[in-house]
């Protein structure tokens, strides 16, 4: 390619703070962002007021132009893409495009996905690798074509997922690593050393769903590593759910106790000082860290300060 990082135009495509880094480090490393597209200014809070989203604030903390359309099909809406004449777009963590909008610069649109594709396709892959007990993770750039997270991978990079790690520590680690990982591949794309490859599928592959309130609620019945996992894979959000003697419970924090107990699976045990603890089919969940509907999240102790759990 015979232009430079100042020359390539970009459009970079985006809402929520995980598309914040790869955005800060493209401005970082001095790539020219013509403009940015996000989501509509939406109502938030107690008072509602109109909150902009984060890559929003950070474009125009920036002086760059900000597009938010209602309808990205719509003739205006194209037009003023059109307009920038962009070389190459870049979406992190934005809605579906038409492929009217995708196909529209001469090198493509390049997607930063949060799994090590083909592997964890979806809304939350970020969730369902830590449910599923992975060791690590990764970053995959793609070229984005009609289906979703199909689209020929650049490149990828891979992370450690730690013991203690959950959906928010391993969100940030990848969030930083996809900045990383899109200033090499533009860097590849200008030195014409990047090459596809085409995503090998097969029933082998993990899926990423979206993640409803009814996959939320912790199966008492499965081992302590499994609902270990499951808990982290959910915390911060969306959080696990469970009954506690009658009363639904947010978890965010558990530890394994490995145990071969007689108790009935679900039992919940505590001295209503210091510990909460469930049985599960080979040991406990030491719970700690929790919130009880309508009310904030607490340590199990603070909890335990003003409540009997059993």
């Amino acid at each position: 390619m015979s232009k430079n990082k100042q020359e390539l135009k970009i459009i970079f495509l985006g809402t929520p703070h995980f598309a914040v880094e790869a955005l800060k480090a493209l401005l970082d490393n001095e790539f020219n962002i013509v403009a940015v597209v996000t989501n509509i200014d939406k109502p938030s809070g107690r008072g509602m007021k109109l909150q902009a989203s984060a890559v929003k604030e950070y474009a125009l903390a920036n002086d760059i132009p900000v597009l938010q359309p209602k309808n990205l099909k719509s003739p205006a809406f194209i037009q003023e893409l059109a307009a920038y004449r962009a070389d190459v777009q870049v979406v992190v963590a934005f809605r579906m495009l038409p492929q009217m909008v995708w196909s529209m610069p001469p090198l493509g649109t390049v997607n930063i996905h949060a799994s090590l594709l083909p592997d964890y396709r979806g809304a939350a892959p970020i969730n369902w690798a830590i449910i599923n007990g992975e060791k690590e993770s990764g970053i995959t750039t793609f070229q984005l074509k009609h289906e979703i997270d199909t689209g020929d991978i650049l490149l990828q990079s891979k992370i450690d997922i730690e013991p203690l790690d959950n959906v928010g520590t391993l969100h940030d680690k990848l969030a930083i690593e996809g900045g990383k990982l899109i200033v090499e591949t533009l860097n590849k794309m200008i030195d014409g050393s990047l090459e596809k490859k085409a995503q090998e599928f097969n029933d082998e592959n993990k899926k990423a769903p979206k993640i409803f309130k009814k996959d939320t609620i912790i199966d008492w019945d499965k081992n302590s590593s499994e609902i270990n996992n499951f808990i982290r894979g959910m915390s911060p959000y969306p959080a696990a759910q469970t009954e506690l003697n009658g009363t639904v419970f947010k978890l965010f924090k558990t530890e394994i106790e490995l145990n071969n107990h007689n108790d009935e699976m679900g039992k919940v045990l505590s001295d209503n000082k210091s510990y909460i603890k469930v049985a599960c089919n080979n040991g406990y969940i030491n719970i700690l860290s929790l919130q009880m509907q309508g009310k904030k999240k607490m340590n199990v102790e603070d909890f335990l300060r003003g409540n009997d759990i059993v």
